[in-house]
């Protein structure tokens, strides 16, 4: 399968991938800056996040209105989002709109206009997002709980910016960042699908040549490693039916090599219908619709997390449930029924992924920004079939420790106090 992978780096530090999928009739253009919110200075914190919904409103020689016929017009799927150390530009289309899609993207990240009157009412538009965020409890706890996780650290701020900072996006301060972001020893064209190497090697050149002014300076540097802190957070918030929480403690680095036992560890714990959480929390005693396990892995740290929305009655209960669970883990380790079933599951995840396009598009951009190089499934598989059940155990040992196990808790809790004794494992 690697074999299909074509790779060019250009003088000028653009990297152009592509996968060849000769079976499909699919296309999926992707277009990666290698910068994201955590580069960002605290003053212009959702920039990124800005830009990203800021080259939608026109360019040289499209209109906002042109954009989104064209979009359209394509007929396939155009998304775009903001992460913590990358942004991203995908587009999935019919392979002869290929080059037509290819021209559209690559035309809004290196011409966008940054009209000041469409600035100022996009500004209105992310400030409804950042609303919505707050009017939804499990993106309102997961940004109150990042925040105290990460603190004094970009890490920890929204990824969308607040009300105060994007009032201060406007056309000289969104041109100067994105001069900073778009220039080509930042980007990373992934495509995938039933393309051509050498033509979008040809487009990408054009478009992101370093003669052009505005691709001059160098990339941002990765923010400082941040220091975790361990909160107990209980968030009044009356009008919610259910209490949402989450546990959670530091994880792994997405570049570490334990990063397989780790997934396998997650999923054991919280990814399924029989991991143990679900078992446990909502099949046994049904005490939640929605409980599982998550980590969330960034180049130099990481953070694990067990979420569950529940009765607000039912909180310290769940929460002890959940510690008990991970307090077994480092005791007694996994079964090698529970290993063995997590890495079939996870094998076969892997292999569906590889019949979309977008996936593969995806998966090329990521190893790109993360590793520096194209890893291959056949070796992502064998990684995952050589975890042990020591090397499961060890990172449950090392990362499940009571001093570093944080907690935060959204509803209408009554007064609830948790305190630390009772997160011990």
């Amino acid at each position: 399968m690697k074999e299909n992978i074509q790779t060019t780096r250009c003088e000028n530090g653009l990297t152009i991938l592509t996968e060849k999928m000769p079976d499909v009739r699919s296309a999926t253009i992707g277009i990666w800056i290698r910068t994201g919110s955590r580069h960002e200075p605290a003053n212009l914190n959702g920039i990124s996040h800005f830009i990203e919904h800021a080259v939608f409103k026109g360019t040289a020689k499209r209109s906002a209105l042109n954009i989104a016929i064209e979009t359209d017009r394509l007929g396939g799927n155009l998304d775009a989002f903001t992460m913590h150390e990358a942004v991203g530009f995908m587009a999935k289309v019919v392979d002869t709109q290929t080059a037509n899609a290819f021209d559209l993207i690559a035309d809004m990240l290196a011409n966008p206009l940054f009209d000041e009157r469409e600035l100022r009412r996009e500004q209105k538009v992310i400030i409804e997002e950042i609303k919505m965020v707050e009017d939804t409890p499990e993106d309102f706890l997961s940004e109150i709980f990042t925040q105290a996780f990460y603190p004094n650290h970009a890490l920890g701020l929204p990824i969308e910016g607040t009300r105060k900072t994007v009032k201060t996006f406007n056309h000289e301060t969104t041109r100067n960042f994105h001069t900073k972001m778009f220039q080509p020893r930042n980007i990373v064209v992934a495509c995938a699908g039933n393309v051509e190497h050498a033509p979008i090697v040809e487009l990408a050149e054009k478009f992101f040549d370093s003669s052009n002014s505005a691709f001059s300076l160098q990339p941002s540097p990765l923010e400082a490693k941040p220091k975790t802190a361990a909160p107990i957070l209980i968030k009044p918030k009356k009008n919610l039916e259910q209490a949402h929480l989450i546990i959670a403690t530091p994880w792994i680095s997405a570049i570490d090599e334990r990063r397989y036992a780790a997934s396998l560890l997650i999923g054991i714990l919280g990814d399924g219908n029989s991991s143990r959480l679900w078992q446990t929390i909502r099949e046994k005693r049904g005490l939640a619709y929605s409980v599982g396990a998550s980590a969330t892995s960034f180049q130099d740290c990481g953070v694990f997390s067990i979420y569950a929305g529940c009765s607000p009655e039912k909180v310290a209960e769940v929460v002890d449930l959940s510690i008990t669970e991970l307090k077994k883990i480092k005791q007694k380790g996994v079964s090698v029924e529970e290993l063995n079933l997590m890495k079939e599951q996870t094998a076969a995840s892997v292999l569906l992924g590889l019949e979309d396009s977008s996936v593969r598009a995806a998966n090329l951009a990521q190893m790109e920004i993360t590793h520096g190089r194209q890893i291959s499934v056949e070796e992502t598989l064998a990684k995952i079939e050589a975890v042990s059940l020591e090397n499961v155990q060890t990172i449950a040992l090392e990362f499940f420790q009571t001093e570093q196990i944080a907690l935060a808790a959204l509803g209408n809790l009554n007064g609830l106090k948790i305190k630390r004794e009772r997160l011990e494992i």
